[in-house]
């Protein structure tokens, strides 16, 4: 089995999979400051037209060990994601031709309350609490994504990943 360490997020390694902003302290542009300061459009997401956006809540154990085993895609639209009570680690690969790329697989260290937005097409799967047993996670995605443009594989146990934090 592969191990991959868990890598701090940062705008140059993740620009590849997506983007990112701290929904708790935010550094991009704004309007007004103040009592009452707007943070602007500092994520960006594509859904496909005449698709409402929905907001879910994944809930997810910790445990004991971290091992990709599977990873999903989605050929349509993006996928934002927020860990709201505790930091995650948050594995992806590359977006490709429809099959799996494990050995392209990093994973990076989210801290709680940073908003991140995945690219279409990139394979990824349930970010891990990294302190408590449950986190709870904030998910953005057009209506039925999770029917109708989920895919999901199952690694062959050669291809399962170790993530160390």
């Amino acid at each position: 089995m592969r191990k991959i360490k868990a890598q701090e997020l940062s705008v140059a390694a993740f620009a590849p999979f997506g983007s990112y902003v701290s929904v708790t302290d935010p550094t991009t542009n704004n309007l007004g400051e103040g009592s009452c300061t707007f943070y602007r459009d500092p994520v960006s997401m594509h859904v496909s037209p005449g698709m409402e956006l929905t907001f879910s809540i994944l809930k997810v154990q910790k445990p004991d060990k971290i091992i990709v085993k599977a990873s999903e895609y989605h050929n349509f639209t993006a996928e934002a994601w927020m860990p709201v009570n505790d930091d995650a680690i948050l594995y992806v690969a590359p977006a490709s031709n429809l099959k799996p790329v494990p050995e392209e697989t990093v994973a990076f260290y989210v801290p709680q309350g940073t908003l991140v937005k995945m690219n279409t097409g990139v394979w990824h799967y349930a970010p891990v609490p990294v302190h408590k047993e449950f986190v709870n996670h904030l998910i953005v995605l057009p209506e039925r994504t999770y029917a109708n443009d989920c895919h999901e594989v199952q690694y062959d146990e050669a291809d399962w990943i170790e993530i160390e934090v």
